[in-house]
């Protein structure tokens, strides 16, 4: 990305803490960070933040130690650079930069993920701050993505539907070998896809299909089962996310009407994903079809959540939600019905509001698939 992208990205972002009241933003750990200078930032226990001040304040500075000064890419235009040494105080730096720029009593906004232990020593060091969750400024502004960013999701999403593909091709054998393993080569594939990581590859079967987050453990999978497999990576910065249900067998005839009413719960919460609809009213609509069904008590989670530097961010396509959608937001649509120690179902896509309609990223496969035992 171009400085001059940057550049933009932060006078947003000064904008908005203008609108907002906030003097400074104290960002750290999580993607506003590289959302705003393209460094990431290790977690570590020494200090790294970046210091903005509003607008016409002064210039933005990265605070950073100086063993990981190396990892900055320099863009003097965006944000100036100042490495700290193992004797020198970050704290004290920080500070120093905040009292520069801002009155006595500044409002200041620091990253949600920010460690809590800076956080207090950063509350000690300026007792007059009031202080505010940075998410209250950057968030609204993430959320909805440029056509660089819908393009970088299209490509980590063709990525995982190239692995959802091999899986509902029956390339991945299931039936015999543990859920951890399985989990282990549906990352291999992400990584031979040209992911810089995997971020998670969920694999349920049987029973454990019915726990939304299951961790894959040395359960054999077993003819005649659901497995739900909910995986995805980061290609260049940005994230993936999707979910298929497969069976290992002819399913019983509860576990097939199951599937078709999540099958349809997710196809109507994508055609509601309009701009100008509210998110809760998406959720509204792919829960309507699983409680219509009898199943309600069975979904137990939002229907979605955005996505793009990281796996979950705003805006969250939940009950309560009135955030409205506009073009530019990308969010997954993941309804699910989890019959407790029995089986479970769940069908995500990642979905891009735009002004012709709702854009699903994901293409792989919907129909129930049944892979020889």
């Amino acid at each position: 990305m171009k400085a001059a992208q940057f550049a933009a990205r932060l006078a947003r972002a000064q904008e908005a803490m203008g609108h907002a009241g906030v003097d400074a933003l104290l960002l750290s750990l999580g993607a506003d960070m590289p959302w705003l200078t393209g460094y990431v930032a290790m977690p570590l226990e020494r200090l790294t933040m970046l210091v903005v001040p509003a607008a016409g304040r002064g210039e933005p500075t990265l605070v950073v130690p100086e063993l990981e000064a190396p990892r900055v890419v320099p863009l003097p235009e965006v944000f100036d650079l100042k490495p700290w040494a193992e004797t020198e105080d970050p704290i004290s730096i920080v500070t120093s930069l905040v009292d520069k720029c801002v009155g006595n009593s500044p409002t200041l906004a620091i990253s949600d993920r920010a460690w809590a232990i800076f956080v207090l020593r950063l509350q000690a060091t300026l007792p007059g701050a009031r202080w505010r969750p940075a998410s209250e400024v950057t968030a609204p502004l993430r959320a909805v993505k440029d056509e660089a960013e819908v393009e970088a999701l299209a490509k980590a999403s063709a990525a995982a539907d190239r692995v959802a593909d091999a899986l509902l091709a029956g390339e991945i054998a299931l039936v015999g070998r543990s859920e951890r393993d399985v989990s282990v080569e549906i990352t291999q594939r992400l990584l031979a896809e040209g992911n810089e990581k995997a971020n998670f590859a969920i694999v349920g079967s049987g029973p454990n299909s019915a726990s939304p987050h299951h961790a894959p453990g040395e359960r054999t999978i077993g003819p005649g089962e659901a497995v739900v497999c909910d995986f995805g990576g980061t290609l260049a910065g940005y994230c993936s996310d999707i979910t298929r249900t497969v069976l290992t067998g002819p399913p019983p005839g509860e576990l097939r009407r199951i599937y078709e009413v999540v099958e349809e719960a997710q196809a109507v919460g994508v055609r509601a994903a309009q701009v100008g609809e509210l998110c809760s009213a998406v959720d509204d609509a792919a829960r309507r079809v699983i409680t219509e069904a009898g199943y309600g008590p069975y979904f137990v989670h939002r229907t979605g959540h955005g996505i793009g530097l990281e796996e979950h961010e705003d805006p969250y396509i939940v009950a309560g939600n009135s955030e409205v959608l506009v073009p530019g937001h990308a969010f997954s649509v993941e309804p699910g019905v989890y019959v407790p120690g029995r089986y479970g179902v769940r069908i995500e896509d990642i979905v891009v509001a735009t002004a012709a309609g709702p854009r699903a990223l994901n293409v792989a496969d919907h129909a129930l698939t049944v892979l020889d035992a």
